[in-house]
């Protein structure tokens, strides 16, 4: 009888202290939803406005050199010039080590910099900065101690990148999947969902609408159809190293030729701007949301996707900040678009698989990349894309698009293995 009711006294206390615990992470994460949210939010209408400014004064790209400039002042005058970007913040979240509130609005400005002048970018990254900064800020605020703070910085980049992309779920597994590839962080799952929903609210309040593309045509799930998704899976898989391999190795290139980090972005800017002429076109400035919707309709050219990864390349790796998210969905759906009429399957099947099979090569999120396919293209797709998505994990191998994140488990084997990405 004593133990019964030790166990339930037990039971009652164990009930008690989660009680405790959800209430503490649902305030905390609305408070980060509603705060972040609005100021994802805010940037993300900024976004648009210096987007719309670049396409009417196409001649601002010619100051796109200075505007790198300025974007290094900036960071070196308060004292960011090693700044590392998502970097820091899979660190920040592996370790001890801090998200300075003060990279929020660096990375919002030199983002807002890089996308009015016309570097190729995205914004997602960004966002994941943004996010960590201001959650990293909160949690210090809140007098949290190293691992709540931590839970913290991952609700601050589902908030974020929620308001900016408008896929909340996807947001909120991200921020938990990306850090250690094969462990999850369970324990904020609470407040990065909670903290992603409001904050797509908010950005709804703004007008604000999610990403999404029209789906509508798909083909029998037989073996001869399921063979050439198997055959794509393979190329979005050696586009996605190949998107990582560039990106790197710009930067290395950059940084073992020009070493002045004023120089190298200015010299940056100048390589963006020869591009843009020597290919005649606009489409690789910015983030090209309207190469991707389009190429949900009709088929993109070979070479599409291939100078979408040299403009990036060119423009992140001399030093303008923004995110490589974009981009990456910009590589994946151009190459599925390519590939559809050649095997015969419908255009914007093609594209979404891409899209979201290219985005796994480089994040290693596979969870997070069948979520963001449901969110974005909607349930139909599901099976197509998970064969993509599965295909595209295992033979993208341990690359990266961020050098910090770490490999827990194998890919290939039930075993721990605790390697970095390339």
């Amino acid at each position: 009888m004593d133990l019964s009711r030790e166990s339930i006294q037990e039971t009652m206390q164990r009930f008690k202290n989660a009680t405790l615990t959800l209430i503490k992470w649902l305030l905390c994460a609305s408070f980060s939803g509603i705060t972040i949210g609005f100021i994802g939010s805010i940037f993300n209408l900024l976004l648009g406005k210096v987007t719309n400014i670049r396409i009417a004064n196409p001649n601002l790209l010619f100051l796109l050199p200075i505007g790198g400039l300025v974007i290094i002042f900036l960071y070196r005058i308060v004292g960011e010039g090693g700044n590392k970007g998502t970097n820091l913040v899979i660190t920040a979240i592996q370790s001890s080590e801090e998200v300075p509130a003060k990279v929020a609005p660096l990375i919002i400005i030199s983002t807002l910099i890089t996308h009015l002048f016309g570097g190729s970018a995205g914004r997602e990254g960004a966002a994941l900065q943004v996010g960590a900064s201001l959650g990293n800020f909160l949690g210090k605020a809140f007098k949290f101690d190293d691992k709540d703070r931590r839970i913290m910085i991952m609700c601050g980049m589902s908030a974020c990148f929620s308001a900016l992309f408008g896929t909340p779920i996807a947001a909120a597994i991200f921020s938990m999947e990306v850090i250690s590839v094969g462990i999850m962080y369970y324990a904020a799952l609470v407040p990065c969902v909670v903290a992603a929903l409001i904050a797509q609210k908010i950005a709804s309040l703004f007008k604000i609408a999610g990403t999404a593309f029209t789906v509508d045509e798909f083909v029998s799930f037989n073996a001869l159809n399921g063979t050439k998704f198997v055959i794509l899976a393979i190329c979005f898989a050696l586009a996605s190293i190949l998107l990582c391999l560039c990106l790197h190795g710009a930067n290395k290139l950059y940084s073992k030729y020009i070493p002045n980090q004023y120089i190298r972005v200015f010299v940056a800017g100048l390589l963006v701007i020869a591009l843009r002429y020597i290919f005649n076109t606009t489409s690789f400035l910015g983030a090209g949301a309207d190469v991707i919707a389009n190429s949900f309709v009709d088929s993109a050219a070979w070479y599409v996707f291939l100078l979408k990864i040299l403009f990036t390349a060119v423009t992140l790796g001399g030093g303008f900040k923004g995110g490589e998210i974009v981009p990456t969905l910009f590589v994946g759906a151009t190459l599925g678009s390519f590939l559809a009429p050649i095997f015969g399957l419908p255009v914007a099947l093609c594209a979404a698989c891409g899209m979201v099979s290219v985005f796994c090569g480089v994040t290693n999120c596979p969870i997070t990349s069948l979520i963001l396919a449901i969110e974005m293209f909607g349930a139909g797709s599901m099976k197509y894309c998970i064969l993509c998505i599965a295909l595209s994990y295992l033979l993208s191998g341990y690359y990266s698009l961020y050098s910090t994140q770490k490999i827990m488990y194998s890919k290939y084997k039930t075993e721990f293995v605790n390697k970095n990405t390339h």
